[in-house]
């Protein structure tokens, strides 16, 4: 998937099942290999995401597909923990 860099900048993250991420700020780049490594993900959902920052660093191999938006994989798991269910009492 070829694209240039600036055309990535404010575009909207969404999983492959719908779910808002959040919008595209940065990229973090590998010098090395000449490609890029992470987006730099603000105004993050925070349904998702157990953190007090401005945003998060998903790496770029989760991106699915890029144009008007950015799909990345499901990874559900790996943001939000759910809380412990209180267990039920019983009589």
């Amino acid at each position: 998937m070829r694209a240039e860099v600036s055309t990535l900048f404010g575009l909207n993250v969404y999983t492959d099942k719908g779910v808002y991420v959040g919008k595209v700020n940065d990229l973090v780049l590998d010098p090395n290999e000449s490609k890029i490594s992470g987006l730099a993900v603000g105004k993050i959902n925070q349904e998702l995401f157990n953190i007090t920052g401005k945003g998060v660093i998903l790496p770029y191999r989760w991106v699915i597909a890029s144009g008007d938006i950015i799909i990345i994989k499901q990874m559900a798991h790996r943001f939000k923990k759910e809380a412990a269910k209180p267990e039920k009492e019983s009589d």
